[in-house]
């Protein structure tokens, strides 16, 4: 064989050989599913939960038979609250495990970090928790609140009759991406609403932060000003349990200036002295105190699976359940867990909620849902005080700020995250 065929010979094998790995994850024995969330670190007390939930509706669907005829098999590991550690191990999982997908991530910060590895690898995440918006991807699929699902209804109940009529504002947050943009937008929201720019305070500490004496009293002088006063709070991780608890050392009660949290859930408050919190309040699309078949049938569930009959749910385990019952429903249409197949089929899946609802995957990757205000009880879960009337679509891209109020996000028909409305191109952010 002369040069040139050996050449051929050689090309022909390696094209081969790569054909044989970039098909290697639909040859295994067991369909993998990666679980990216943090198991130790600050952000364990929030995280470690919904690697338990994923751990239970994999078991639950391999009792079923599986997924196209094979058993399902979860890969966890853990990025430890380390937000480089989150791009490497969604490497691992997608290179050398061969995961299909992953559910994963907590904060936006750790999101940023793993979007280039899911781009590069064309792998599909599932992001479970309430974000600032301002992105749309085609490899993520965000079954969290959008900024319109949870923080500009927050807002809006806080400044109605029923939520205190209030008219200052401290917009308090943990330094990093979610909160920062969360309050841009929400400030460019209050002000299109007519609120002075000196009723406005921004404040921001960092991540684990636990001397919250300056700050606390920062918030009690400016509530203290003749006009009724809320916190609205992006706080992340385990710096709540100081943060409440310097509010209640400082005699700041939740009649005189309530805090509304997007972060503080069933699981934060589990083990929690909650004399501190009682009557302060949380925004999220899902509480365990709602009455529905389907929530009781999902509650007894985890107390079996967990066997501790203490266990709390929370909104995020619930994101899981829903992202995770999109993503079976799309593998068996798609009949493939090619990630291209999937991705073009899971938009308009639908998907029960456990609220009594169905939550719909749109073309922007966001979903529909509901939105609750709840009040906190002493026993750690919540009254719900407000709700809305139906469910809310998530949208990418806040109306509020003048960088996105022209984009929309479509990857049905545009095949764009940002497309600019008023350039007709995409890529217009």
């Amino acid at each position: 064989m002369g040069f040139t065929g050996r050449a051929m010979l050689r090309g022909v094998t390696l094209a081969a050989g790569l054909a044989i790995g970039a098909s290697s994850a639909l040859a295994q024995d067991t369909i993998k599913v990666g679980i990216l969330h943090s198991l130790s670190g600050t952000m364990a007390i929030s995280e470690t939960t919904l690697k338990d939930v994923m751990l239970m509706l994999i078991e639950e669907q391999n009792k079923k038979g599986g997924l196209l005829g094979k058993k399902l098999e979860a890969v966890v590991v853990d990025p430890a609250s380390n937000w480089p550690l989150f791009a490497e191990k969604a490497r691992e999982l997608i290179t050398q495990q061969k995961v299909s997908a992953v559910f994963g991530c907590w904060t936006s910060v750790s999101r940023k970090s793993v979007l280039p590895v899911f781009k590069e690898l064309n792998s599909i995440l599932f992001y479970p928790v309430q974000y600032e918006g301002e992105e749309s991807e085609r490899n993520v699929f965000y079954t969290g609140a959008a900024p319109n699902q949870q923080a500009i209804p927050a807002v809006d109940y806080l400044m109605s009759k029923d939520g205190g009529d209030v008219k200052r504002w401290v917009l308090e947050g943990t330094d990093y991406v979610y909160p920062r943009t969360t309050n841009k937008i929400l400030e460019a929201y209050l002000l299109a609403k007519g609120v002075a720019p000196a009723d406005i305070s921004i404040g921001y500490t960092p991540f684990g932060h636990s001397d919250w004496q300056t700050r606390v009293a920062a918030i009690k002088k400016f509530g203290s000003e003749g006009k009724k006063t809320a916190v609205v709070s992006t706080i992340n991780g385990d710096a709540n349990v100081p943060f409440y608890k310097e509010l209640a050392n400082q005699g700041v009660k939740a009649t005189d200036i309530p805090v509304v949290a997007f972060s503080v859930g069933e699981e934060e408050l589990a083990g929690v002295d909650t004399s501190n919190l009682v009557g302060h309040l949380a925004a999220w699309n899902y509480f365990q105190s709602i009455k529905d078949a389907k929530n009781d049938e999902f509650i007894a569930k985890w107390k079996t699976f967990t066997k501790n009959p203490k266990r709390v749910t929370n909104d995020p385990m619930e994101a899981h359940v829903i992202g995770f019952d999109m993503w079976v429903k799309a593998v068996e249409k798609a009949k493939t867990i090619d990630p291209d197949k999937v991705i073009e089929t899971l938009p308009g899946i639908e998907a029960p909620n456990l609220t009594g609802g169905t939550s719909k995957m749109l073309a922007n990757h966001h979903i529909t849902k509901p939105v609750f205000i709840g009040e906190i009880k002493a026993d750690g879960q919540f009254d719900v005080v407000w709700k809305t009337d139906g469910l809310v679509p998530g949208a990418a891209w806040s109306p509020y700020l003048d960088g996105s109020k022209d984009l929309v996000a479509d990857w049905v028909e545009k095949k764009c995250g940002n497309f600019n409305t008023k350039t007709g191109k995409c890529g217009g952010a």
